[in-house]
């Protein structure tokens, strides 16, 4: 996946939190869950799109 992508994606989801954050009313815990919930996806799809996935989840101790 071209970087461009990536970083447009990154944007747009950036955005899109912005904007629920500031023009729908909810309470602050549901906005903390809701950013914490957001940013974990996009850290997993950014380990997946690098390919750094499949080397944490075939970690043994």
């Amino acid at each position: 996946m071209p970087i461009l992508t990536v970083v447009l994606v990154i944007i747009v989801v950036g955005v899109l939190l912005w904007l629920i954050n500031s023009f729908i009313p909810m309470a602050s815990i549901i906005k903390t869950i809701l950013n914490v919930v957001v940013v974990i996806v996009l850290i997993v799809w950014l380990l997946k799109v690098f390919g750094l996935m499949s080397s944490v989840t075939n970690f043994h101790l």
